[in-house]
């Protein structure tokens, strides 16, 4: 199967929606790839119930929420999507790029944006349950309510694991959160909400076992000091271990990497012809990972390839709230 637009965008989280539906804005097709079978990226995949609060305009924002409003925002221009494909090769045509999947899609635009994220990812694995066949550990929480009256112990002492921590709360039976170390790594603010809600956090401590047949009734944990160990009734185990990435193909596409991330320049251009990165999978001095960042620098990236789309376009827009001035 072949497709063609004026941009193809690899990476259907946030920022290559906005991106998408920027390049709508300034007049230009699009479509849309990415590995995972549904538009939202890591938020879709891991924590779509989880509130992001660094989103212009809103206090707090759902995930899930979020990602359908970019999806709708995006769907209002010319915009497809190639889901459930991982891009492969990269090859280079007169006035564009050419790009072939897994399932052997051939996809040709004028400009490529990668905004791919952290790559693909699976989670960390919970050693503790390398023996254990049966249900009730999971890595992401993407339905709240399949928790309500659980008993749930959530591993790990990062923004996911106090994220979950909070989520799950309000229908949770009781929450307990066990960090191997004493500090943790979340944001302060979220790690102090859970503890005025009386959350129990124990520290220094590892889930050394997993209790149960069929499904998880309890954890056992041991402090690593003492070596004391603790029984905690559980129905979820939440491993929030973090999770390991790749970018896979892209590696090997001859774009300057620093620490598996594409450097760009201010124009957010990769040091390849046509291609640009946007998000987290960007990097350049002075870089911070964050969602508000990343729509940003799609702006940027949709605005400085315009006149590689179409010569009769220059950087500037406009200005998307009036007139612009001549």
């Amino acid at each position: 199967m072949k497709h063609s637009a004026d941009m193809l965008i690899i990476g259907a989280g946030p920022v290559g929606l906005y991106a998408a539906y920027y390049a709508g804005f300034r007049g230009f097709s699009t479509i849309v790839c990415d590995t995972l079978p549904e538009i939202g990226g890591q938020i879709s995949a891991m924590y779509p119930e989880k509130l992001i609060f660094d989103v212009a305009g809103f206090p707090a924002v759902r995930g899930r929420d979020l990602v359908e409003g970019l999806a709708a925002q995006a769907e209002t221009y010319r915009l497809s999507y190639v889901l459930g494909e991982q891009a492969m090769t990269l090859e280079h045509t007169d006035d564009g790029v050419r790009v072939t999947t897994s399932a052997g899609t051939v996809i040709e635009a004028k400009v490529l944006l990668i905004t791919g994220g952290i790559g693909a990812f699976k989670p960390r694995p919970l050693p503790a349950a390398d023996a254990f066949t049966g249900e009730g550990i999971v890595f992401f929480v993407p339905k709240l309510d399949v928790h309500a009256g659980h008993d749930v112990v959530i591993v790990g002492g990062g923004d996911s694991a106090f994220d979950w921590a909070l989520s799950l709360h309000p229908i949770a039976k009781s929450i307990t959160l066990v960090h191997r170390r004493e500090a943790f790594r979340a944001h302060a603010g979220t790690v102090e909400r859970v503890r005025e809600l009386g959350i129990r956090l124990i520290t220094s401590s590892e889930v050394t076992a997993i209790e149960g047949d069929k499904t998880v009734t309890g954890v056992e944990v041991t402090h690593k000091q003492t070596g004391e160990r603790t029984h905690v009734p559980a129905d979820t185990v939440v491993a929030a271990l973090g999770f390991i990435a790749s970018i896979g193909p892209l590696a090997d596409w001859g774009l300057d990497l620093d620490k598996r991330r594409l450097v760009v320049d201010t124009t957010m251009a990769t040091n390849n012809p046509r291609v640009y990165a946007a998000g987290d999978i960007a990097t350049y001095a002075g870089k911070v990972p964050l969602i508000s960042v990343g729509f940003g620098e799609a702006a940027l990236a949709v605005n400085n390839a315009a006149p590689h789309i179409d010569p009769t376009h220059g950087v500037f827009p406009g200005h998307s709230s009036g007139e612009s001035s001549a």
